[in-house]
C-alpha cells in the first residue's frame, strides 16, 4: 500500500473516532472497518462533483448501514462537499449537518436517507433501475445517462428480509451497473454473527443472479480497487463485492460487539490512532497532503467528468433537440407542467369502482406525462396499475414503463424511493390496502425524504368480500394517516379519483396514497375536483336548517347521501361532507373548514367503513368498524356489520334525542 493510502485511511479513521468521542454517541465499529472500502471507492472510482451535488449523471452512493454515518461525513468533508470540520465536530447535535443517520436533502452529498437496515440496498436497486429506464427512453440515451450505483451494507442489512426481496429483483432484472459492497465483519450488536446467521451469502447472491467477488483483507486497497474494476466490467449481472473486515479496526476491542455502537473513549481512541494507525496528531487533524490527494483524485476526476458531460450534452442537444429539452425539464421531480388542468367528461348516472377509475386516470395522464414508470406487487389486474399497450420493463426492454415488481411490497416501496432519489423519473406502485402494512417503513422513508411517491391501495374495506378478514383492511387507513407528510386521499367517485391523481402527480415533496374501492360507486351529482384539492367540501347541502353534518369518505359518501334523503323524510335536515383527504383539509384556512363543517363537533357524525381511530378530530359520533371483517359476498358482509343507510338514519335519530 502506498504511503498516501495509509495516511489517508488513518486520517479517515481518526476523524471518525474523534467525531464519535466528542458526541459521546455513535457507531465506530463499521466506520473503522469499512474506511478502506470507501477510501478506495472515492479516490479511485466514484464520479461526482462536490460543486454540484445534484448533477444528474453522477455516480450514486448509498450507505445502507446508515449507522456508519461518521464515515460518510468524513468522506464528504475530505472530498470537498459543504461539510466542514466544524460540522464534523457537531456530529449528532441538534440541527447539525451531520445527524446520527444520513438524511437526503439535509446534507449535501448524501444521496439517500438511510439507517433502517436493508432499505438502502433496495433504494440503490431503484436508482439503478432509474438509470437504465431513463437512458432507454431517449434517443441515444447513454449519451446523457450513464453512471454506476454503489451501495455499502453490513451483516445486519442482509439479515433483514427486505434485502432479499431487493437482491432477487435486481438479479432478475440484470441491473449490471449496480455494485454492492458487503462489509462482512461477522459481528452484530448482540455478539458474534454466528449467534443468528450462518448462511452462505456468496451462494445466496449467486442463486439470485448476481456476480460475486471477494476481498480477503478489508485493509487491502489494491485488492478492493481490483474488485471494483472487475465489477464495472459486468455486462449482465449486478455485482456483490464481499469484503472481509474487522469491526472497530484499531480498537483494543476490535472484532467484538463492544465496539459496534459505543464510543472508543479517549484512551482506546489514542491507542487506535497512535499505536495502530501511527497517526499521532491532535483531534480533528487533517494533513495537507491528504487534502491535496483528495483534490487530485476525487475532486479533479469529478470536475473533469462533469465538464465533459456538459460539452457532450450540448452536442446531444444539436442532434436531439426535443429529447434534450424533455430531459432537462425532467431532471427534478416537478412534472406539473405536463399534468393537464382540464378534467374529462364524466357520464351522469354512471357507476364505476375507484380502482377502475384510477386505472383510467393513470392511462389518461400517461399520455401527457413522460417518464412515468410503475406497477404493482403482482396485482396489476386487480389494482389497475398497468399502462394500456405498455411495454414491460425487462432486461431486453429497458424502455418499458410497466414494472412487474413481483410479490415484494416492502422492496417495491423502497425501490420506488430509490427511483425518485435518482431523479429524472416519476413513479407509482400499487397493492391491496391491507398490505400497506408490508410497505409502511418505505412510505415513512418517502415522507421523511420528501419524495412524491404515489401509492395505489385498492380493495379498501370489508367490501372486499369473500377473501375475508385477512384481506379486509380495518386499521390501515388510520396507520397511513398517522404518518407525517403523507397525503392520504380516499375518493368517492370517478371525478374525485381523477382529481386525486392530479394532486399526486403535481406533488413534489409529499407522497400520496390513493385508497381505492373494489366495488362500483355512483358518480355523485355534487362531487368536485376543486373540493378534493381542498381535502373536503360539501357534496350535498341541507335543504334549510342543518340538524347534523355527516362526514364521509370513499364508498361511504354515497351511503351518507342515501341516508340524507331518508332523514329528510323524517324532517331531519343534514349536510353531507366528502372528506377525501384529512391532510389537505387540515391545511386549509380555518374559515374554510368552518364554512364546510358549520356545526360543532357534537353535531357531526363520521361515516367510514374502517377503524374510527383518529376521527375524533372531526366528529364526536362515529359510524365505523373497530373489529375485523368476515368472509362472504360483499353485500352479506356489509349487512352483517349493519353498515347501511338505515342504520345511519337510526343513529342520527338517537343522537338528536
Amino acid at each position: 500500500m502506498k504511503e498516501i493510502d495509509k495516511l489517508s485511511i488513518a486520517t479517515i479513521r481518526s476523524l471518525c473516532i474523534d467525531m464519535i468521542n466528542k458526541a459521546n454517541s455513535g457507531h465506530p465499529g463499521m466506520a473503522l472497518g469499512s474506511a478502506p472500502i470507501l477510501y478506495t471507492l472515492f479516490t479511485k472510482h466514484l464520479v461526482s462533483d462536490p460543486k454540484d451535488p445534484e448533477w444528474i449523471n453522477r455516480d450514486r452512493f448509498v450507505l445502507s448501514a446508515g449507522h456508519a454515518s461518521s464515515l460518510l461525513y468524513t468522506m464528504l468533508h475530505l472530498s470537498g462537499y459543504e461539510v466542514s470540520l466544524d460540522d464534523l465536530k457537531q456530529f449528532r447535535q441538534i440541527d447539525s449537518l451531520t445527524p446520527g443517520h444520513p438524511e437526503y436533502h439535509w446534507t449535501k452529498g448524501v444521496d439517500a436517507t438511510s439507517g433502517p437496515l436493508g432499505q438502502g440496498i433496495a433504494q440503490a436497486v431503484g436508482m439503478a433501475l432509474a438509470e437504465e429506464s431513463i437512458a432507454a427512453n431517449y434517443n441515444e440515451g447513454k449519451r446523457i445517462m450513464d453512471h454506476y450505483t454503489y451501495v455499502l451494507c453490513g451483516d445486519g442489512c442482509l439479515q433483514e428480509g427486505l434485502s432479499q426481496e431487493a437482491i432477487s429483483f435486481a438479479g432478475h432484472q440484470k441491473l449490471n451497473k449496480l455494485i454492492l459492497f458487503y462489509d462482512a465483519n461477522e459481528v452484530t450488536l448482540d455478539g458474534s454473527l454466528d449467534l443468528s446467521f450462518s448462511e452462505n451469502t456468496k451462494l445466496r447472491f449467486e442463486a439470485s443472479g448476481w456476480k460475486v467477488l471477494e476481498v480477503k483483507d478489508g485493509n487491502d486497497v489494491e485488492a478492493i480497487d481490483k474488485a471494483i474494476e472487475e465489477a464495472k466490467k459486468s455486462k449482465d449481472k449486478p455485482v456483490m463485492i464481499l469484503v472481509h473486515t474487522v469491526i472497530g479496526y484499531g480498537s483494543a476491542k476490535q472484532g467484538t460487539s463492544k465496539v459496534h455502537g459505543s464510543p472508543l473513549g479517549a484512551e482506546d481512541g489514542h491507542h487506535a490512532k497512535v499505536d495502530v494507525y501511527g497517526f499521532d496528531h491532535e483531534d480533528f487533524y487533517v494533513p495537507e497532503e491528504v487534502r491535496k490527494h483528495f483534490q487530485e483524485t476525487f475532486v479533479s476526476r469529478g470536475e473533469k467528468a462533469h465538464e465533459k458531460y456538459n460539452k457532450d450534452f450540448e452536442s446531444y442537444r444539436k442532434d436531439h433537440k426535443a429529447d434534450a429539452e424533455r430531459f432537462e425539464s425532467l431532471k427534478g421531480l416537478d412534472i406539473s407542467k405536463y399534468v393537464p388542468e382540464e378534467m374529462p367528461d364524466f357520464v351522469s348516472g354512471s357507476a364505476t369502482s375507484t380502482r377502475v377509475a384510477s386505472g383510467k386516470a393513470l392511462n389518461a395522464y400517461m399520455l401527457n406525462v413522460p417518464m412515468l414508470v410503475g406497477g404493482s406487487a403482482d396485482v396489476a389486474g386487480s389494482v389497475m396499475t398497468k399502462l394500456d399497450n405498455g411495454v414491460n420493463f425487462a432486461p431486453g426492454h429497458r424502455e418499458g414503463h410497466n414494472v412487474n415488481w413481483g410479490i415484494r411490497e416492502f422492496a417495491m416501496g423502497c425501490m420506488q424511493n430509490g427511483m425518485l432519489l435518482h431523479g429524472g423519473i416519476r413513479s407509482y406502485v400499487g397493492c391491496f390496502a391491507v398490505f400497506s402494512d408490508y410497505m409502511k417503513p418505505a412510505i415513512r422513508m418517502a415522507a421523511l425524504s420528501h419524495l412524491p411517491g404515489i401509492y395505489l391501495f385498492s380493495h379498501d374495506s370489508i367490501a372486499v368480500g369473500e377473501d375475508g378478514p385477512t384481506h379486509q383492511p380495518i386499521e390501515q387507513l388510520a396507520m397511513l394517516r398517522s404518518i407525517p407528510n403523507v397525503n392520504v386521499i380516499r375518493p368517492a367517485d370517478e371525478r374525485e379519483t381523477f382529481a386525486a391523481w392530479k394532486i399526486a402527480l403535481k406533488s413534489t415533496k409529499t407522497p400520496t396514497a390513493l385508497i381505492l374501492s373494489r366495488q362500483n360507486l355512483p358518480l355523485l351529482e355534487g362531487s368536485s375536483a376543486e373540493g378534493v384539492e381542498k381535502g373536503g367540501y360539501v357534496v350535498s347541502y341541507e335543504k334549510k336548517k342543518i340538524d347534523l353534518v355527516l362526514i364521509a369518505t370513499g364508498s361511504e359518501v354515497s351511503l351518507a347521501i342515501e341516508a340524507q334523503q331518508k332523514l329528510l323524510e323524517k324532517k331531519i335536515d343534514v349536510r353531507v361532507v366528502s372528506l377525501p383527504s384529512w391532510e389537505l383539509f387540515a391545511a386549509q384556512e380555518p374559515s374554510y373548514r368552518k364554512e364546510v363543517l358549520q356545526l360543532p363537533s357534537e353535531r357531526r357524525v363520521s361515516v367510514e367503513m374502517l377503524s374510527t381511530f383518529g376521527w375524533g378530530k372531526w366528529a364526536k359520533y362515529h359510524m365505523g368498524l373497530d373489529n375485523f371483517g368476515a368472509s362472504a359476498p360483499a353485500k352479506d358482509v356489509i349487512k352483517k356489520f349493519d353498515f347501511t343507510s338505515d342504520h345511519l338514519v337510526a343513529m342520527c335519530e338517537e343522537i338528536l334525542k
